[in-house]
């Protein structure tokens, strides 16, 4: 049952995502983009930061590979559930980006950006496009939210139980994911109350490229042979992702030190709790390694 509600609200997100992009077209005058406008980053570097934010829209992968042993034959419908999603979701984006550039300038999409899309749909639905859009964003940040604390607090758990991140049950009853859901929702919470959305996306972008790094490196060192993993492949998503990670750090460095400033303290206060956590762990460290 709920398996079959979480579908229909998938359904019905993207339902009302592209009727809204389809609107927003069906009353253009036009459909083209018009990329003229004063005060606008077009350089290289707003170009890569740009595409680091976009990377959020496609990091929803780490759920499909995180439900990987839920599925009927993973090795083959993990690999089709990513592509399809990717083909879906390049289309959804492109809709809705050609409905919003057609009917609003650059400087309205840049003055309406938490709201563009209504706006866009606003001469064929009136206000209640707003309403609809605050619904649809409100489904898709629930549904979103729910789909990372699983895969997150999953991942967490399994490393846990490989003991290589450190545990504490304080007291609490039930699993370990259970236990880590508790700490990641906790989390969440924290850092909504020191900053903004725009600040916990620009953390939540340096942090994820940074791992995306050191997994697609310790991949290459430790387990290509074992998997069968193309070094070329893995080389050129590190290439890629340092090339975009340095453009986002570069504009943010001008823009707001402090995300810079914050993500590289989380980065080293993770990097010291797991050193000093493996160092004095080293009888169940090697119990994993002999397991695997």
């Amino acid at each position: 049952m709920n398996g079959a509600t979480h579908t229909n609200n998938r359904r019905a997100k993207i339902c009302g995502i592209v009727l809204f992009g389809v609107v927003g077209i069906a009353v253009a005058e036009s459909v083209e983009v018009d990329c003229s406008g004063q005060g606008v980053d077009a350089s290289l570097t707003g170009f890569l930061g740009a595409t680091a934010l976009g990377i959020l829209a496609f990091k929803g992968f780490t759920t499909i590979t995180n439900s990987g042993s839920e599925l009927k034959n993973p090795h083959k419908n993990v690999g089709r559930a990513i592509i399809i999603s990717i083909a879906l979701c390049v289309v959804i984006y492109a809709l809705v980006g050609f409905a919003v550039a057609s009917n609003l300038s650059l400087p309205e999409i840049i003055e309406t950006k938490n709201y563009s899309l209504a706006a866009a749909s606003k001469p064929a639905l009136g206000v209640y496009a707003v309403w609809f859009t605050v619904v649809l964003a409100m489904l898709a940040t629930a549904g979103g939210i729910v789909a990372s604390i699983f895969a997150v607090t999953r991942t967490l758990a399994m490393l846990t139980e490989m003991k290589l991140v450190p545990h504490s049950h304080f007291g609490m009853p039930g699993s370990i994911q259970k236990h880590t859901l508790v700490y990641t929702v906790l989390l969440g919470l924290l850092l909504t109350v020191f900053f903004d959305m725009t600040r916990i996306a620009a953390l939540g972008i340096i942090l994820y490229l940074i791992m995306d790094i050191a997994l697609h490196w310790g991949i290459f060192r430790h387990l290509r042979e074992e998997i069968g993993a193309n070094p070329a492949i893995l080389l050129g998503a590190i290439f890629l992702d340092l090339i975009v990670l340095a453009g986002f750090i570069w504009i943010k460095i001008s823009s707001d030190v402090l995300v810079v400033g914050v993500a590289g303290a989380i980065m080293v206060t993770i990097l010291a709790a797991e050193a000093l956590f493996l160092r004095y762990n080293q009888v169940e460290d090697d119990a994993v390694s002999q397991r695997h």
